[in-house]
C-alpha cells in the first residue's frame, strides 16, 4: 500500500502535532526517512469523533478539490473508504446553494467538487491509513517542552518530550526523543518562536488580521420528508453592513451540520432560543425554514479564535538546520473561507519537492516556497476580512480596495454568468491561481456589467435559483 523509500535523508523525523498538517506532513516524510514519530497532545480516539486538541472540529469544514486531490495521492483509495463511511462529494455550482453579496450563485454542473463530511471523520479517515505505515510511530498524550540542539545551537538535533501516562493522570514523566528532522505542524498554539528565542535566535515577526468573527455550530436531524433542490447551503455575510451568514453542510450518517458565523464580534449565541433567532435574522430564511423542525442531535458549539495570522519563518536571518514549521503554525486563516485544510496539503507537497534536494539547507528553502504558497490564500482571506469595520491589523490599501471593487463585478456575475461563476469556484478551490479572474473575457464581461447596470444592494431574497 505504501511505497518503498525513495531516498533515505535521514533516520528519523518527529512531527509536532497530529491533526491535519502533522498526518500529511507525516505520510510525505515516511518517503524520505527510516522512521517518523508523531506527537500529539491528545489521545487519539479509535472512532471518527470529535477531540479535544481541535476545538474547530465541531464546526463545518470544508475540504476544497485540490486538497481532496491531494489527499487522494498521498493515500489512494481514501476518498472510497470515507465514502463508505458516510462522506460524500457535492457540486459546487449544482448541489450548494449560495447567497453571494450580489445575489444567488447561477446553479449549473460544474465538476467542481467538494468533500462533505465532519471534520473528525475526515481525520480520522487520514490517521488510519498513516497508522497502517510500519515506519509511523504516535504517541500520544504527550506535548512537547523544548528543542534539543547541538553544542553551538546551530542545528536542532530533537525534542523534550512531557508524557502522560494515560491510566494514571498525575503519572508524568520526561524524555528525549533525537531526530534528523523536527517539523512543527503544531497549530495555531505553536511554541517555536518561544523555543527558538530560547536557544538565542530571534522570533519571526507576525502579521495578524482579525475581523473578530466567532461560530456556532450545532448538528440536527434532517426534519422527516424534507426537501430540497440543494444538499448545502451558504449565506454569506456582506460586509460592512451584513455581518452575520450561516452554512449547512451534509455530513456522514444523514445528518446536517449547521455553522453560524457573526463579524465584527457580532457573535451567533450558544442558547436555543439565540441561535434560532439568528438564524431567523440572516439575508434568506432558507436556513431557518429548514432547521426550525429539524431534530438537534448535539449541544451548540462555540469558537472565535479565527484570525489570520502569518509568522515569517521566510524572512529570519537566522534559522537552525533540521527544524520547519508549516500548517497553522506557520500561517493561519480565517477558517470562513475553508482553505486551512487544502493549504496544509499544498505545503505537504511543497515539503516533499523541497526533501528532493536533501536536508542541508532544507529549513530555508521550505520557508521560502512555503509562504510563497501561502501568498494567495493570505491575500483572498484577509482582502476579505477587511470588509467589517472594526478589523483590526494593518490597513487596507488602495490596492485592496480596487480588488474589492472587482470582486464585488464578479460575484455579481456568477448569478448569471457560468462561464464567470466557474472561473470563480476554480480559483477557490485552488485549482487555478486568482489570475484566471483576470482573464481579458472576464475583464470585459466584468466593464461590460459595469457600463450596463449599477451594483445592487445585497439581496434580500429567499428563493434559491
Amino acid at each position: 500500500m505504501y511505497p518503498e523509500l525513495s531516498s533515505h535523508q535521514g533516520s528519523h523525523a518527529v512531527v509536532i502535532g497530529g491533526s491535519i498538517a502533522g498526518l500529511v506532513t507525516g505520510r510525505v516524510l515516511t518517503k524520505y526517512f527510516d522512521r517518523v514519530t508523531i506527537i500529539e497532545r491528545d489521545y487519539l480516539p479509535e472512532n471518527p469523533v470529535p477531540r479535544k486538541g481541535v476545538p474547530q472540529s465541531h464546526h463545518v469544514h470544508a475540504l476544497l478539490m485540490r486538497g481532496a486531490m491531494i489527499l487522494e495521492e498521498l493515500f489512494p483509495g481514501l476518498h472510497t473508504e470515507l465514502s463508505a463511511a458516510g462522506a460524500s462529494q457535492i457540486d459546487m455550482a449544482k448541489d450548494v446553494a449560495w447567497l453571494n453579496p450580489a445575489g444567488w450563485g447561477i446553479r449549473f454542473t460544474s465538476g467542481v467538487m467538494l468533500f462533505a463530511s465532519s471534520r473528525s471523520l475526515l481525520e480520522w479517515g487520514v490517521r488510519q491509513r498513516l497508522m497502517q505505515c510500519p515506519q509511523v510511530c504516535f504517541i500520544t498524550k504527550s506535548e512537547v517542552t523544548s528543542l534539543l540542539a547541538n553544542s553551538d545551537r546551530s542545528a536542532i538535533t530533537g525534542v523534550q518530550v512531557r508524557l502522560h501516562n494515560q491510566l494514571d493522570p498525575k503519572s508524568v514523566s520526561e524524555q528525549q526523543i533525537f531526530a534528523d528532522l523536527v517539523v512543527d505542524a503544531s497549530g495555531r498554539t505553536s511554541k517555536t518562536p518561544q523555543w527558538l528565542t530560547a536557544l538565542g535566535y530571534e522570533p519571526p515577526q507576525e502579521t495578524i488580521v482579525n475581523s473578530h468573527v466567532g461560530y456556532a455550530s450545532r448538528i440536527y436531524q434532517p426534519p422527516v420528508n424534507f426537501s430540497s433542490d440543494w444538499q448545502a447551503l451558504y449565506l454569506q455575510a456582506a460586509p460592512p453592513n451584513v455581518t452575520r451568514g450561516g452554512l449547512m453542510l451534509p455530513i456522514e450518517g444523514v445528518r446536517w451540520l449547521v455553522s453560524l458565523g457573526g463579524g465584527d464580534k457580532d457573535y451567533p449565541p450558544t442558547d436555543e432560543a439565540g441561535f434560532l433567532e439568528f438564524t431567523r435574522s440572516l439575508r434568506s430564511s432558507l436556513l431557518y425554514d429548514a432547521i426550525k423542525h429539524a431534530k438537534p442531535l448535539s449541544p451548540i458549539y462555540s469558537y472565535r479564535a479565527t484570525e489570520n495570522r502569518r509568522r515569517h519563518y521566510e524572512k529570519l536571518h537566522r534559522m537552525p538546520e533540521g527544524l520547519i514549521v508549516t500548517g497553522d503554525a506557520a500561517c493561519a486563516f480565517n477558517p470562513v473561507y475553508g482553505q486551512g485544510m487544502t493549504t496544509a496539503a499544498i505545503a505537504a507537497e511543497t515539503l516533499d519537492q523541497c526533501l528532493k534536494k536533501g536536508l542541508s539547507g532544507l529549513g530555508k528553502r521550505f520557508q521560502t516556497q512555503l509562504a510563497q504558497v501561502n501568498v494567495v490564500p493570505w491575500t483572498l482571506a484577509t482582502s476579505e476580512d477587511y470588509r467589517y469595520r472594526g478589523t483590526e491589523g494593518k490597513s487596507p490599501g488602495q490596492k485592496t480596495q480596487l480588488m474589492h471593487w472587482y470582486m464585488d463585478r464578479v460575484m455579481l456575475l456568477s448569478t448569471k454568468s457560468v462561464e464567470v461563476r466557474s472561473q470563480f469556484l476554480q480559483v477557490m478551490h485552488m485549482l487555478k491561481t486568482p489570475n484566471a479572474l483576470f482573464h481579458p473575457k472576464i475583464i470585459a464581461l466584468v466593464f461590460k456589467e459595469v457600463l450596463q447596470s449599477t451594483l445592487p444592494q445585497a439581496t434580500l431574497t429567499t428563493k434559491a435559483t
